[in-house]
């Protein structure tokens, strides 16, 4: 009879009826009946504790396996969440490209629309002057009674298309723009407008040229502005001149700007970068002081050195010094000294 646990996996601690207890080999022992365990046998409470930690062992990995997909999960959202704010921000570029085109077909239909009016309505006063002329010579002149004779009419309806002929057409202004730039064209278009609305009466052409011009709609103000688009082309020509000369500096570009003042916007904008640059270089070395280098007459800036009243010249740069050459040494072995830029002023004479 097995009655304890074996030491071991191949022997078994046998107790025989006479009471005799012996350790036997499994394979010296023939038990049909009774299956011997292949596994190593634990107590009970060893086997609780293995089953507790089995079973944490479980759940660690269960819990483990929930994160993994969890942050699979996460990490897909997250891919999908910027595909779709990437194809939101892109549907909005699209969108605002689409607005601004609209707008600029919008704005260009406008423009066509003033221009088809403006031309129906100029058809229509050369519709209205032959429908004149043609009254005047059917009528004969006693008809008119003592309101104006065949003749007088004759010369005011010529009189009448001469100042029509003189007035800018639009579509010809159009077709071919004025070869000096595009601010004369803006201003003949402006006055075409002014021309066109003070002999029709339009408030809207009148509007349309105050706009093109830049001023006021009322015709003095428009003619006051057309007066200084007038002196545009000359200014541009002095302005020019004036910043080619060799050594320019700020009073020469000013002696001449100020003379074109109030029309500084306009030539700024018919200036290239390259000049407006130079303006703006030469306006800041005006407004900047004086910095000591090589070629300026120096003395020392401390008052309580000897060479605070004698006179001297920086022969060379060395960056954080300068070499000065003092004239009342031109006689000695020393002639020059190095000095720090601090330590130096511009010599006055006393």
């Amino acid at each position: 009879m097995i009655e304890a646990d074996a030491p071991n996996y191949w022997q078994q601690i046998v107790t025989f009826p006479d009471g005799e207890r012996l350790l036997i080999n499994n394979a010296d022992l023939d038990a049909p009946s009774v299956p011997f365990p292949r596994e190593r046998t634990y107590p009970k409470e060893y086997t609780e504790a293995i089953a507790q930690i089995k079973e944490q062992h479980q759940q660690e990995l269960e819990r483990l396996e929930q994160e993994l997909r969890i942050g699979l999960q996460a990490e897909a959202g997250a891919k999908a969440e910027a595909q779709v704010i990437e194809q939101i921000s892109s549907l909005q570029n699209l969108y605002k490209q689409q607005k601004e085109q609209n707008i600029q077909l919008q704005q260009r239909l406008s423009e066509m629309e003033g221009l088809r009016k403006l031309e129906i309505e100029n058809q229509q006063l050369q519709q209205r002057i032959q429908e004149l002329e043609h009254a005047v010579e059917q009528r004969p002149s006693q008809q008119w009674g003592n309101t104006m004779t065949q003749q007088a009419t004759k010369v005011l309806n010529k009189q009448v298309k001469q100042a029509l002929e003189k007035t800018i057409d639009l579509r010809s202004l159009a077709q071919e723009p004025p070869k000096e730039n595009a601010q004369e064209c803006l201003r003949l278009m402006g006055m075409a407008l002014k021309n066109l609305a003070s002999a029709m009466n339009n408030t809207q052409a009148l509007e349309a040229a105050a706009i093109i011009l830049g001023s006021e709609p009322t015709p003095i103000a428009i003619a006051y502005r057309a007066e200084q688009l007038e002196m545009l082309p000359q200014a541009i020509s002095d302005i020019r001149s004036v910043l080619a000369k060799p050594g320019c500096n700020w009073e020469d570009y000013w002696a001449v700007a100020q003379e074109y003042e109030v029309i500084k916007q306009d030539y700024w904008d018919e200036l290239t970068s390259e000049e407006t640059n130079l303006i703006t270089a030469l306006q800041k070395s005006s407004t900047e002081p004086d910095i000591i280098g090589v070629g300026s007459i120096v003395a020392h800036a401390d008052p309580y050195r000897t060479l605070y009243v004698e006179r001297g010249e920086v022969v060379e740069d060395l960056g954080e010094e300068l070499i000065v050459a003092w004239d009342h040494w031109k006689e000695q072995s020393k002639k020059t000294d190095r000095y720090f830029r601090d330590e130096l002023r511009f010599w006055q004479p006393q």
